[in-house]
């Protein structure tokens, strides 16, 4: 969210990000609404001072024994009085008026994001692995025909009691979606260097509206009763850990994550991925969230993208990084890059495979923390500031299973599970059909 006085002192600056994002030009109209609230709080404290200084000439004039003067002087204060309220609600509407503009308006980009449209104008920064190679004459198989045939995944079950875009994981299904969990919190937390924090998945309107799910975003979200949102990701919860808070400049950078459910409506997403595991209401992600200085968070930014891809690396997946163009970065991000991992069963026209999403790591500079109202204190100074806050998937645990199911399926059905999973389930070289 961004602060109206840095809009009026920079103004053009402000107006380029925007161009940059393809957005109209909007200072003036900002500034407009920043006058209007500024004109309001000026009558407001204009009728104060003279309700005040009417007040005190009616003592004068009681003293004097004028009572003319002191009826006058009261009918006045009376009249002022009424006319405050007014200018109060006017003052009210105004500010409402323009915090209602400013929290619909997404971040400037950085000056080294690349400017575009859309995913087509994504800039490639580097790549890991190869893609798997399979036997001659064997096409690979989705993760659901996988899934499926191995009798583990259950898409009917799910769509009877919930609906579409749900699913059921069985056996040794379950259970390598819980090991992949697992691994990425250990890799985190005992290498890494984050937190673990287990957090709430329901969350009040200020904490969506904090990490900026609110207002724009509402139609994307699952409302639990009349005071609750269910998270969409733990970006939500951990973000929130430091809303309206002080922080110690020697806590920084503050580093956490945490293993949960998460909950979208995709409202916008009619139509695409209908089938599998790819774009699900409900689904587990590991996320990780960092609270940084200013100065650190383009240096965090690379840290925590590296962490996530460390993922993908210690299960010997082939990937992508993309930077993200202006016309397709997140709302509240300043930069974004993508993590696209290798998926070999999935079509991309005539072309056997394609790169699909997997990880998004953003800095959001100050963005988030002016709508949270978290700040630091450096050393020395007795003023505050604001923190930068950057979050990233490390990684959703959903779309890592589909990776694996297809990066190591065998032609005879069978899916052998990477090393660095083995302990976690326990020992199992294989996951093979039941008979099999």
């Amino acid at each position: 969210m961004y602060d109206i006085k840095w809009i009026r002192e920079n103004a053009a600056l402000f107006d380029a990000g925007r161009r940059r994002r393809g957005l109209e030009p909007l200072s003036d109209r900002l500034l407009a609404l920043d006058d209007e609230r500024k004109v309001a709080i000026a009558q407001l404290q204009s009728a104060q001072e003279r309700r005040n200084a009417a007040s005190k000439e009616i003592g004068q004039a009681m003293a004097a024994k004028d009572s003319a003067r002191a009826d006058a002087l009261k009918a006045e204060v009376a009249e002022l009085k009424t006319r405050m309220g007014e200018f109060e609600t006017q003052e009210k509407a105004a500010i409402a008026a323009l915090e209602g503009v400013l929290s619909e308006i997404p971040n400037t980009p950085a000056a080294d994001v690349p400017e575009g449209r859309d995913e087509h104008d994504n800039v490639e920064a580097r790549r890991f692995g190869a893609a798997p190679s399979f036997p001659a004459g064997f096409v690979p198989r989705e993760h659901f025909e996988i899934g499926e045939a191995l009798g583990l995944m259950d898409f009917e079950a799910a769509s009877r009691m919930s609906g579409a875009r749900f699913v059921v994981l069985k056996g040794a299904l379950a259970r390598l979606e819980r090991a992949l969990m697992a691994f990425m919190l250990d890799l985190h937390s005992d290498v890494n260097g984050y937190t673990e924090v287990n957090p709430p998945l329901l969350v009040r309107d200020e904490a969506m509206f904090g990490t900026a799910q609110l207002p724009k975003f509402r139609d994307d979200q699952f409302r639990a009763g009349d005071d609750f949102w269910l998270i969409p990701t733990a970006e939500v919860s951990l973000t929130n850990l430091v809303r309206e808070q002080i922080l110690d400049e020697s806590l920084l950078p503050m580093r956490v994550t945490a293993g949960t459910p998460c909950f979208r409506l995709e409202a916008g997403s009619a139509g695409r991925d209908t089938r599998g595991m790819i774009r699900q209401h409900q689904f587990s992600k590991v996320e990780l969230v960092s609270i940084t200085k200013p100065e650190d968070s383009v240096a965090e930014h690379e840290r925590m993208t590296a962490c996530a891809e460390e993922v993908l690396k210690r299960l010997g997946l082939h990937y992508r990084v993309m930077t993200l163009c202006t016309g397709d970065m997140g709302f509240a991000s300043q930069k974004t890059y993508d993590i696209e991992v290798w998926l070999p069963g999935q079509q991309d026209g005539d072309i056997q495979g394609r790169f699909r999403e997997i990880s998004s790591c953003s800095v959001c500079g100050d963005f988030q923390a002016r709508r949270m109202n978290a700040r630091y204190r450096p050393v020395g100074e007795k003023g505050t500031r604001f923190v930068h806050t950057l979050n990233g998937s490390g990684i959703a645990v959903g779309r890592a299973l589909v990776a694996v199911l297809e990066n190591y399926q065998n032609a005879d059905g069978s899916v052998t599970i990477p090393d660095v999973l083995r302990p976690y389930m326990g020992g199992l070289e294989k996951i093979s059909k039941a008979g099999a």
